[in-house]
């Protein structure tokens, strides 16, 4: 099974720059661009197409273990593949929660067993694990997520004693959902008294409110200012948030920023026509609020984009909206979403690369990817600009898209991990398992 390969004729974005040639992979390797290429190499004609960096996702819940109905770590990373995904860090609200050294090292079996892509997984926080947060190896996990808001089991830190212990007592990254759950909650009281329960799901970002979205992200900042702690905040989806961030390059900061792929994409407006299909938490809110976040991408207040990829069934969607779980499928259609803003003129490609591969690979100190560099190991993504993606091609094991009837004039063609070409014009070739993210810390 080849790892090398000459990708001719491609429009390679790195660094800040475009350029047409020829790209050498060469034993699993990035070996140059318009080198001599050796005897046996294998060739593939890029011609018309952007070759990128994969993406490096910093936010995923693939369901594994517990949840396997809604998706599962095989199925999830084919999907990240199609998507031109190669590498993902993924959350620890499953089940049981990865809350323990123990349920850390059976993700990682379970990864090393069937994970498509490369994978990485955050640690979780509750309010009594303190003790075992400062023991983790900080090879073994991408960062420590801490949820100032509501969320699965028992993982809602709102202790302020824990709070402060977790910001103090650990050098990872701290990785936060913020939302204030007092506020969300009196919000949805307000809903039911004046709907029943037939609460309509444009109530859903007025219930997970931007105030909520504040309060909590505003104590996450003052609490990393207050010990030195490296924070990033997820999934950000206000422009009064955006107040709390620097602009800059994120080599100089120690409190980052993220945007999620549909935040960007989607605004309160879709609500009436997706409902159920486009709630997620924190809430899409209103559009002054996503041309801010926009904005703060092209501004560099925003580090990083993410998905916060969160499959659930078409029959848990169809419930009301009480009942209706928030998350969304992601992952298959991000780097496709945000090449609309490219086609538009809001991002420009190179933009686009630096916040889905170079920001997060700096960021976590991920060891050798997110770069088309050479030495570093060939984790690639040729995308058409000019074919759109078929919608009816869903990998995710839940089988539906929020982008579903939507044109997105881009496609991936084909995707790259360690030098193995594993998806190819809608099939998966076969090949080794991801491997573990190694970290430079």
């Amino acid at each position: 099974m080849s790892t090398s390969y000459q990708i001719r004729n491609a429009r390679i974005v790195n660094e800040g720059t475009t350029v047409e040639g020829d790209l050498l992979v060469v034993d699993g390797r990035i070996a140059g661009i318009n080198r001599a290429t050796p005897a046996g190499v294998e060739s593939y004609d890029a011609k018309g197409c952007y070759l990128l960096p994969g993406m490096i996702d910093d936010q995923v819940h693939f369901r594994e273990p517990g949840f396997e109905h809604k998706g599962n770590i095989r199925s999830e990373s084919m999907a990240a593949l199609a998507g031109g995904t190669t590498s993902y860090m993924e959350m620890p609200n499953c089940n049981p929660l990865t809350i323990t050294h123990d349920a850390l090292a059976d993700k990682h079996v379970r990864a090393a067993d069937r994970s498509a892509a490369n994978y990485a997984f955050y640690f979780g926080a509750t309010n009594d694990n303190l003790e075992v947060i400062k023991s983790v190896d900080p090879l073994l996990a991408c960062g420590v997520k801490v949820f100032m808001g509501a969320s699965t089991g028992n993982m809602l830190v709102d202790n302020e004693e824990t709070l402060n212990g977790i910001f103090a007592g650990t050098d990872l990254i701290i990785a936060t959902h913020c939302e204030d759950t007092p506020t969300i909650l009196a919000n949805e009281e307000a809903a039911k008294k004046k709907y029943g329960d037939e609460i309509p799901f444009t109530e859903h970002p007025h219930i997970r409110s931007a105030e909520a979205c504040y309060k909590s992200s505003s104590l996450a900042v003052s609490l990393a200012k207050r010990h030195g702690a490296r924070l990033h905040v997820l999934h950000l989806t206000t422009a009064r948030e955006l107040d709390l961030f620097t602009p800059g390059d994120l080599g100089s900061k120690k409190i980052t920023v993220e945007a999620c792929v549909h935040h960007l994409f989607f605004d309160d407006s879709w609500y009436p026509e997706k409902g159920a299909d486009i709630k997620c938490n924190p809430a899409i809110k209103s559009a002054q609020d996503r041309l801010a976040l926009l904005a703060g991408v092209n501004d560099d207040l925003i580090d990083v984009i993410a998905t916060d990829h969160a499959p659930h069934t078409i029959e848990e969607k169809a419930r009301p909206y009480l009942e209706a779980p928030a998350g969304l499928p992601m992952t298959q259609h991000a780097l496709v979403s945000l090449l609309e803003h490219v086609r538009n003129g809001v991002f420009s490609i190179e933009k686009v690369v630096a916040k889905t591969a170079h920001a997060p690979a700096r960021l976590f100190g991920v060891r050798e990817r997110g770069f088309i560099r050479e030495g570093y190991h060939a984790d690639l993504v040729v995308i058409d600009p000019a074919q759109s993606t078929d919608p009816a091609e869903i990998h995710s094991k839940c089988g539906w898209s929020p982008f579903s009837g939507i044109e997105l004039h881009s496609r991936v063609r084909a995707t790259w991990v360690n030098g193995h070409l594993r998806y190819r014009d809608g099939s998966f070739e076969p090949g080794p398992m991801g491997v573990a993210l190694e970290f430079e810390r």
